[in-house]
């Protein structure tokens, strides 16, 4: 059976919904942030030696990485679903979205979280030069390659209901916790409209909702 290692506030929810959504059987080992550091804690690096999240084993096998987990779940349990056939033109957008995720939004929205900690936990004598520093990097890079990068997702959105066409699909899946992260950051509604549409749509799925129900604190999903 499949055991996710699953981390409070942190990607692996994704993989909790993947699974309710293609109703596989599997158990929830849960991990408690550090309070101070925010770290994952020492115990995951039982799991796997960089000791972060996801990470699952299934029987004797070790898999992480969201992206290397939602493929070998499909492969192994999958069944065709949720992936579109090999060799279509829906197979090459979802193929974009699955490494898009992490490959390219993701790390935009760790470097403006780990500058935001930067201006904050700098030495109070080195603060000023921390936050001139951090405000060059967010105007000249950071918010001009994530405005670029949700103008790209809201563009995409608008050409089907999912990220791969009018299909749902594992690239939706990938594609949540980027969104879900920017939209703690940004107000998408009167600017991305299709993006905030998109959030709604998941975060209404039933297989989501057990997801959540079972993953405990996160504190990227659905409001109120």
């Amino acid at each position: 059976m499949i055991t996710v290692h699953h981390l409070e506030d942190s990607r692996s929810q994704r993989v909790l919904w993947l699974l309710e959504e293609l109703g596989l059987d599997y158990q929830v080992k849960r991990y408690e942030r550090d309070r101070k550091t925010s770290l994952a804690p020492p115990e995951l690096k039982a799991v796997h030696p960089l000791g972060k999240s996801p990470v699952i084993t299934d029987d004797d096998l070790v898999v992480a990485e969201t992206g290397a987990i939602i493929e070998y779940v499909l492969d192994k349990y999958g069944k065709g679903r949720l992936a579109p056939p090999v060799g279509s033109p829906e197979r090459l957008r979802y193929t974009y979205w699955m490494h898009a995720a992490e490959g390219t939004v993701m790390p935009l929205l760790v470097m403006a979280l780990i500058f935001g900690r930067i201006e904050t936990d700098t030495p109070w004598f080195l603060r000023p030069i921390a936050k001139v520093i951090s405000s060059q990097v967010r105007s000249a890079y950071l918010g001009p390659n994530l405005e670029a990068n949700l103008a790209n997702i809201e563009a995409e959105l608008g050409r089907g209901t999912w990220f791969a066409g009018d299909e749902f699909t594992a690239a939706d899946v990938q594609m949540s916790f980027p969104l879900e992260a920017a939209a703690t950051r940004i107000e998408m509604g009167s600017k991305y409209p299709k993006i905030e549409a998109f959030l709604a749509r998941i975060h209404q799925r039933p297989a989501y909702k057990t997801a959540l129900a079972k993953g405990g604190p996160y504190a990227y999903g659905p409001k109120g």
